[in-house]
C-alpha cells in the first residue's frame, strides 16, 4: 500500500468515529472561520463543493457566501472523473449524484468555468506544514489545479479540515500543488510559497 493510501485509510477511519453532532458543530465553527477570510471577503466567484457524510461541513458556508452575493460554483462529476461546474442556487436545488455526492440541478458551465473563480475550496483529507494537500485519490481536483495552472489563473486555494488533519508531512507527487490556507475549528493557517 502506498504512503498516500495508508494515510488516507487512517484519516478516513478517524472521520468514521465522528458523530453527526461532532460534524455539525465543526461545520458551524468552520463556516464562521472561513466566511471571514480575506480570500473570500472580496471574492465575486468561489468554486466550492457540497460536503457529504463526515467531511468537514461546507453547507452553511455555501449559504453564507450566496447570501453575500457571491457566485458559488459547484462541481459536477463527469464520467472521466473531470469536473464540470454549475451555479449553486440553494440546498433545495441539489440532487443526489454518483458516489454519494450532491450536485446542483442548474445549467452546466463547462470544466473551464473554474477559471473565473477568485477562490477555490478544495476537499481534502490532510494538509501539511508546506501547504501540500492530500485528496481522496480520484484525481478530479488534480485536473482542476492543472487547468488553473495551465491558464495562468491564481485563485486562492483553501481547504477545510478537522484539527487532527493538519499533519507533519503529506506524501507528494510531481502533479501535487500546495494550497494557500487551511481552516480548521482551531483557526486558520496560511502558507507561503
Amino acid at each position: 500500500m502506498s504512503k498516500k493510501a495508508s494515510l488516507r485509510r487512517q484519516l478516513l477511519a478517524s472521520r468514521a468515529l465522528l458523530t453527526s453532532e461532532d460534524v455539525e458543530n465543526a461545520a458551524m465553527v468552520l463556516s464562521r472561520g472561513a466566511v471571514g477570510l480575506t480570500e473570500l471577503a472580496g471574492a465575486r466567484t468561489v468554486a466550492a463543493y457540497v460536503s457529504v457524510g463526515s467531511e468537514p461541513g461546507t453547507r452553511a458556508l455555501l449559504d453564507a457566501l450566496r447570501a453575500r452575493g457571491v457566485r458559488v460554483l459547484l462541481p459536477v462529476l463527469l464520467p472521466d472523473n473531470d469536473l464540470d461546474w454549475a451555479p449553486y442556487e440553494g440546498a433545495g436545488r441539489l440532487l443526489p449524484a454518483g458516489r454519494g455526492l450532491l450536485e446542483p440541478d442548474g445549467p452546466r458551465l463547462g470544466p473551464d468555468a473554474v477559471l473565473d473563480a477568485d477562490a477555490v475550496l478544495l476537499p481534502g483529507l490532510a494538509v501539511d506544514g508546506r501547504g501540500m494537500r492530500l485528496g481522496r485519490g480520484g484525481g478530479s481536483y488534480d485536473r482542476v489545479l492543472a487547468r488553473l495552472a495551465a491558464a495562468g489563473a491564481h485563485p486562492s486555494l483553501i481547504v477545510l479540515l478537522y484539527d487532527n488533519e493538519v499533519v507533519a508531512t503529506v506524501p507528494v507527487e510531481p502533479h501535487d500543488h500546495p494550497v494557500d490556507a487551511v481552516v480548521t475549528p482551531a483557526g486558520t493557517r496560511r502558507f507561503t510559497g
